[in-house]
């Protein structure tokens, strides 16, 4: 009985605790695209206007904002401090998404995205980090979410990205496990979708943050399954839980992830 009691206590004690650490946290959200970026687009059927037939089209940047927010609300009722590069529907560049995490010098940068293909066979999630690799799928990734580097520009980004890589790539690898495995948990069960794995991948957002952080692939919406799953707003609940406690674990439930930044 003394012994019971003893443990609840505890465990209030570490609940506690945890509370009062999280408020020492900076979390920047990065919802993909935005304003004239639409991102990845899907056809979910058709209207028709003086008999004349137009296609309802949803748009990724309207998932990633609506998963953003959610995220930002989750962490925010658990002390964390948590921001969002977007709040609404507006274009942000990649420059002005790097001013916003130099500004508030965030611990982590988590930037959502929903991922598409040619082939509506395509399906299943996936988290990336920085780093250099030889993936050819992946780099296809990267076509779509570098689109807007070009020339010297991407010159200049490769070597901020080696330098970003020797300073924060240990701590991104790390929070990737942590956030792809609460997603896996969480949704690839529940919902029945592929674990693509986390790999790494070159991703200017992640680099020109400077910061340990992750960049997002919840589903296809390519794939007309994955998009109607998706499109639930139980998905996006339960995906926006599955980062907030993957970024828990990140904080609280391993070793110090404490790298220089630069």
């Amino acid at each position: 009985m003394i012994l019971t009691k003893l443990f609840n206590i505890v465990i209030l004690l570490l609940v506690f605790a945890k509370q009062i650490r999280a408020d020492e946290y900076t979390v920047l959200i990065d919802p993909g695209h935005g304003g004239e970026d639409n991102g990845a687009t899907a056809i979910v059927g058709e209207r028709v206007i003086n008999k004349k037939k137009f296609a309802d089209y949803v748009f990724e940047k309207n998932f990633t904002l609506e998963i953003s927010q959610l995220v930002q609300a989750k962490l925010k009722d658990k002390k964390y401090k948590a921001y969002l590069t977007r709040s609404f529907d507006r274009t942000v560049t990649l420059q002005e998404r790097a001013a916003m995490a130099e500004k508030l010098n965030p611990d982590l940068i988590i930037s959502i995205h929903i991922n598409s293909s040619e082939s509506k066979a395509s399906h299943g999630i996936e988290t990336y980090y920085l780093d250099n690799h030889s993936d050819l799928v992946v780099k296809k990734v990267e076509e779509i979410e570098n689109k807007n580097l070009t020339g010297e520009d991407l010159v200049v980004q490769q070597i901020i990205i080696d330098l970003v890589i020797e300073r924060t790539g240990k701590s991104s690898q790390r929070l990737s496990n942590f956030v792809h495995n609460e997603i896996i948990k969480k949704i690839g069960r529940n919902y029945k979708m592929t674990d693509r794995g986390a790999r790494p991948g070159l991703f200017y957002v992640l680099a020109l943050s400077k910061r340990p952080g992750i960049l997002l692939e919840a589903g296809f919406m390519s794939n007309p399954e994955e998009l109607a799953k998706m499109s639930s707003k139980k998905f996006k609940d339960d995906y926006a839980n599955a980062i907030v406690a993957g970024i828990d674990r990140y904080f609280f439930g391993g070793p110090s992830s404490s790298l220089p930044l630069l």
